[in-house]
């Protein structure tokens, strides 16, 4: 580490402030607890100050040590936050003002100022193309999924209407609170009646595709990477989180299947059907722009992040495919995939001097196991307990393999403070 800086210049005040804004804009921007305790820590060390930080999904705890009287009569601080949501745009954005502070670019009211300034909110554009994303991302999903064109257009179709749903719940906390349940009745009414009314779906498909954003797949990965650093309390609370989830999901599902009985209706089941590589591919490229909008990168990383899911998906079909890593036990293209990510996410964070986030989160977001967990509640639901169950060690498997090899990449080269 290098000496600290800028304490003949700042106040006690001004650096407690500054750190405890930085871990704050860090956990809203989706900061998972061993990543933003570690940045947190080196930032505060840089800058003079003896700090200890606890971070969880819905809060922070900071305790500042007095340069004078200690730790025993410093400022403990207790913040109260909404779990954090993914916004690479501003989470690059926050660790150009922390780096900036550090270089001395920028004394720290002014970086505290530009960290305030980073709260706008959203613009009209931006929700349109949100929802819009919703809907690329869903199609996208089906066509990966092998389906034929029926089930590509009717996930896309609904996938706009949930992300309407979506953009209209910022502002509105109760229908926040039953965002999933609604969204995934809705989808599956209109995918059921699609099926019934006008043309064969692969109904279970189309239902997973339309809700695969609110799927809490990277939720649940973030989990358990945080419950193997250690982080328990972090970790339980948020895989608690993600599993409410996917049972508002899958009651929305349910209910809706029992309604579509009630009223009769029988939905035309159609076999699968592989779409072409050139239409997987195209799917691929559809799919990975809609991520680079969703996750809410700035403009000039789109292709970075559209780049970053290509080559998830690559080394997942080279690690299960080409190397022969996949069996029916082991998750070894997810492994692989996730390993490569983790060192290539690294590599950029070093030499570019970056968020490696960039790169490992939409690299990932392809090989979280969202849409296992749902379908393994939904099979337990309907009473098929041992196909569940069954289900469910899958959803481990994927789960674990994905987080070991986020592990060993990070063994090969360590990150770069830890984003």
């Amino acid at each position: 580490m290098t000496t600290p800086v800028l304490t003949s210049q700042a106040t006690y005040e001004a650096q407690t402030a500054f750190v405890a804004e930085l871990a704050t804009r860090l956990h809203a921007y989706g900061t998972s607890a061993q990543r933003l305790e570690g940045a947190v820590s080196a930032v505060a060390h840089r800058l003079g100050l003896e700090c200890e930080i606890w971070s969880n999904p819905t809060g922070i705890i900071f305790s500042f040590a007095d340069p004078v009287r200690g730790q025993q009569n410093g400022i403990t601080r207790v913040i109260r936050l909404e779990p954090g949501d993914q916004n690479l745009g501003r989470l690059a954005a926050t660790d150009a003002i922390a780096e900036d502070v550090l270089a001395g670019k920028l004394d720290l009211v002014s970086g505290f100022a530009a960290l305030r300034a980073l709260d706008r909110p959203p613009r009209r554009r931006a929700q349109v193309l949100t929802a819009l994303s919703f809907g690329l991302s869903a199609a996208a999903v089906a066509g990966l999924l092998s389906t034929d064109w029926p089930d590509v257009i009717t996930s896309g179709s609904i996938g706009v209407l949930i992300g309407v749903l979506y953009v209209l719940a910022a502002g509105r906390p109760r229908l926040a609170e039953g965002l999933e349940a609604i969204a995934a009745l809705i989808a599956t009414l209109l995918a059921a009646a699609v099926a019934t009314f006008i043309e064969p779906l692969s109904l279970k498909t189309v239902i997973v595709a339309s809700l695969i954003v609110l799927m809490p797949g990277l939720t649940l990965t973030n989990a358990i990477s945080e419950l193997s650093s250690q982080q328990l309390v972090s970790g339980t609370a948020r895989f608690a989180g993600a599993l409410m989830s996917l049972m508002k999901l899958t009651f929305g599902t349910v209910a809706a299947m029992q309604l579509v009985r009630l009223l009769g209706w029988e939905p035309m089941e159609a076999a699968p059907q592989a779409l072409t590589w050139q239409a997987e591919m195209a799917a691929l490229l559809v799919a990975s722009y809609a991520f680079a909008v969703l996750f809410r990168a700035s403009g000039r990383d789109y292709p970075l992040v559209m780049a970053s899911v290509v080559l998830g998906y690559a080394l997942t079909r080279v690690g299960g495919e080409v190397l022969g890593l996949a069996s029916d036990n082991f998750a070894g293209g997810a492994f692989f995939a996730s390993m490569g990510l983790a060192v290539v996410s690294n590599a950029y964070g070093r030499w570019f001097n970056r968020p490696g986030a960039l790169i490992r989160v939409p690299g990932i977001i392809l090989l979280v196991p969202g849409s296992v967990g749902f379908r393994s509640l939904n099979f337990v639901m309907e009473r098929d307990v041992f196909l569940g169950l069954d289900t469910a060690f899958a959803l481990l498997s994927a789960l674990i393999a994905l987080v070991a090899g986020l592990l060993f990449g990070n063994l090969i080269l360590p990150s770069r403070r830890n984003l």
